[in-house]
């Protein structure tokens, strides 16, 4: 599960910290409220793709840093071992510094890293899915669509969502 979030100097955001409660987080608002910039931000912790443009105007580097609850037993860990890092432990905190030049530096828990770890335990811990995009090659089913839906949910109700996929929320708690 996703518990928090700390951005700096990403796009039009000078520091922010935000801290997710568990359950169901949905992130709404007007167009061009930035909604886009905080999934743009989450992107870079989770080793995705990451462009000089995100740098702030006037800042020497972007921060994000996302922590993350992980249950014992989450495949998170054993990517964490392979690695030769410390699996043990209940939270994960991915962390990417980018700079103005396009380079960017990773760390998990503190220790540098590579971004192909990043993304792979991005990949683990987080579903990022825009709600109305549909995958290449499937059947119209909508991409955002996910097994068992809650009640009244409509995929139309927001543009994006975050699905935070861990064990201890696919176990039922």
């Amino acid at each position: 599960m996703l518990l928090g979030l700390t951005i700096r100097d990403v796009v039009l955001i000078d520091r922010l910290t935000l801290a997710f409660r568990p359950g169901l987080c949905v992130l709404t608002g007007e167009t061009g409220a930035g909604k886009s910039i905080l999934l743009d931000a989450l992107g870079l912790a989770l080793g995705r793709r990451a462009e000089a443009g995100l740098v702030r105007a006037g800042a020497k580097e972007a921060a994000v840093s996302a922590e993350f609850a992980v249950g014992r037993n989450h495949p998170a860990h054993a990517i964490l071992r392979e690695a030769g890092l410390d699996g043990d432990g209940e939270t994960i905190v991915l962390r990417r510094l980018l700079a103005t030049d396009g380079r960017s530096r990773a760390f998990v828990n503190d220790a540098p890293s590579s971004i192909g770890l990043l993304r792979e335990l991005g990949d683990s811990l987080v579903e990022i899915v825009p709600g109305r995009s549909r995958k290449p090659g499937t059947t119209g089913v909508p991409r955002g669509s996910a097994k068992p839906k809650p009640r009244g949910f409509s995929p139309r109700a927001a543009k994006r969502r975050i699905c935070c996929a861990t064990t201890s929320m696919s176990s039922g708690r």
